[in-house]
């Protein structure tokens, strides 16, 4: 088994600064993530790619065989997105027939959610101490098995079982197949394109699950949603050994066991906290004790990592302009995006009557535009670099929630709501592929796991906080429509406010 080519060492990164420039005829390129002024020493993104990951014995990848492993991971990264929403439909069917009750049903979400968000992190870094490619593929294999016990279920405890294997088993495949993915592929192009295509099936993912999941329960059943990722699982599974190098640290430091037991603690509790307060507000004091719990857990990590020779985060890793603006970036589109989207289906079903399957549609219009946008990002990267699209992206994004205020209880108002947040989706995608290629820029190979690491937490935390944070303004109003637009206003202040802070802070050099 090989690693990768020791570039993380200070002499190699020496030599690097020193390389020769590129032919001049080639035409320069910002480095993605930052403007001129921020590039970190070393070639340019058009110039022959340093060595990222282990290549071959017979010499460099062909590009065919790149194909391949972008495949493979953009596949398993299609099948965990997929997760997330394809059940939703689902529950009212599953409930009745494991005998869960209407309010455990919300343990079919977070049962998934809490090991997926806790772990990440962890999961990351050890894939840079003991070998990306050997975590990822146990994490494959865990995450089909889970399925299919999730598909067999018998009764609730199995289910949730198969749920919470299944959200471990993407805590794995999320952040170590984006560090194989952002080592496969050097910075510039290369891994602007990797990354583009990867965050438009990671939107495809959610989309099509909300579609699919109504499709497969109407016509096979609700246990067929989760045989499909456990098909996914099978598909992927037999091709990534012999595609996939492996790719971990030269050094082999010890793991940072008090930082991973705090971080891992502090992320469960705020998780489970914030998934139970969307169903029983917040309240509750179990739920304050959770929130009081995971604060004062993660604040321990920091204090941990501040003193630690060999820390899991590096702290001046997190002070980088590009990742903590990237994450910032990050979490604000996530978050708000998935508001709209719980918000917008509540409307169309029940302020204009829709149909679960119609609702579906409009949503899929969604998904179709996320294709061209993903298309496209790229290329507006590599013109306008990665802080131009993230903030304008964003700007887009909260422009086209604002026209959401306009929504009425006419008929006009699904063309509104289609146009407006398929338009919105487009932001949302460009943010998610410009924040990933500004937080992982620059990083050396060795700490790239913890880099995408950050990027999938910035996603899940995202995902988690944005429905139970705004989403319960809707629910707990005395009339849902009026609650909509209450969310809609605060959800496109944040995105505004979000975007200004974005191109202010990633403008200043790192």
């Amino acid at each position: 088994m090989t690693t990768e080519t020791p570039r993380a060492t200070p002499t190699a990164r020496t030599a690097r600064t020193t390389r020769p420039s590129p032919d001049p005829s080639r035409t320069p390129r910002t480095p993605p993530g930052a403007d001129a002024s921020q590039a970190p020493p070393g070639p340019a993104a058009d110039g022959p790619p340093a060595p990222r990951s282990a290549r071959p014995p017979h010499g460099g990848r062909s590009a065919h065989r790149n194909r391949l492993v972008l495949f493979v991971l953009c596949a398993a990264q299609f099948m965990v997105a997929l997760d997330f929403s394809v059940l939703n439909v689902a529950l009212p069917v599953l409930g009745p027939d494991l005998g869960m009750s209407t309010s455990a049903l919300q343990w079919a979400v977070t049962a998934f959610a809490l090991p997926s968000g806790g772990f990440l992190l962890l999961f990351g870094r050890m894939g840079d101490l003991f070998g990306r490619r050997r975590l990822f593929l146990a994490g494959l294999a865990l995450f089909g098995a889970a399925s299919l016990l999730a598909t067999l279920a018998w009764d609730p405890a199995s289910f949730l079982a198969g749920r919470a294997l299944q959200g471990l088993g993407a805590a794995a495949i999320v952040p170590t197949g984006m560090s194989l993915l952002t080592t496969t592929f050097p910075e510039g192009p290369q891994r602007e394109r990797a990354l583009g295509i990867s965050g438009t099936l990671l939107s495809l993912g959610f989309t099509i699950g909300m579609v699919a999941g109504g499709v497969l329960t109407d016509l096979l059943g609700w246990r067929s949603t989760m045989g499909l990722l456990a098909l996914f699982a099978l598909v992927v599974l037999p091709l990534a050994p012999g595609l996939l190098p492996e790719s971990r640290t030269p050094r082999r430091p010890r793991l940072d066991v008090p930082g991973a037991v705090s971080v891992t603690g502090g992320l469960l509790a705020v998780i489970y906290a914030l998934s139970t307060a969307a169903d029983r507000g917040f309240g509750r004091p179990d739920v304050i004790a959770t929130l009081v719990a995971g604060a004062a857990l993660l604040a321990v990590f920091v204090r941990i990592e501040s003193r630690t020779a060999q820390p899991l985060v590096s702290l001046p890793m997190l002070r980088r302009r590009t990742v903590a603006f990237g994450n910032l970036g990050g979490l604000v589109t996530f978050s708000m995006m998935s508001t709209v989207v719980f918000v917008l289906t509540l409307y169309l079903q029940e302020v204009l009557e829709l149909s679960a399957f119609e609702t579906g549609l409009v949503f899929g219009v969604q998904g179709v535009l996320s294709v061209l946008a993903g298309a496209l990002a790229p290329r507006v990267i590599g013109r306008f670099g990665a802080r131009r699209t993230l903030s304008g992206a964003l700007l887009c994004q909260g422009l086209c929630t604002l026209a959401l205020l306009l929504l009425g209880d006419g008929g006009w108002s699904v063309a509104l709501a289609t146009a407006g947040v398929s338009v919105a989706s487009m932001g949302h995608l460009g943010c998610i592929i410009a924040y990933g290629v500004t937080v992982t820029s620059g990083v050396p190979d060795e700490e790239q796991g913890l880099a995408t690491g950050l990027v999938t937490s910035t996603q899940q935390v995202g995902v988690t906080i944005g429905i139970p944070l705004l989403g319960v303004l809707a629910t707990t109003a005395p009339h849902l429509s009026s609650g909509v637009h209450q969310v809609l206003g605060v959800d496109a202040t944040v995105l505004l406010a979000a975007a200004a802070l974005v191109a202010t802070g990633l403008r200043a050099r790192r």
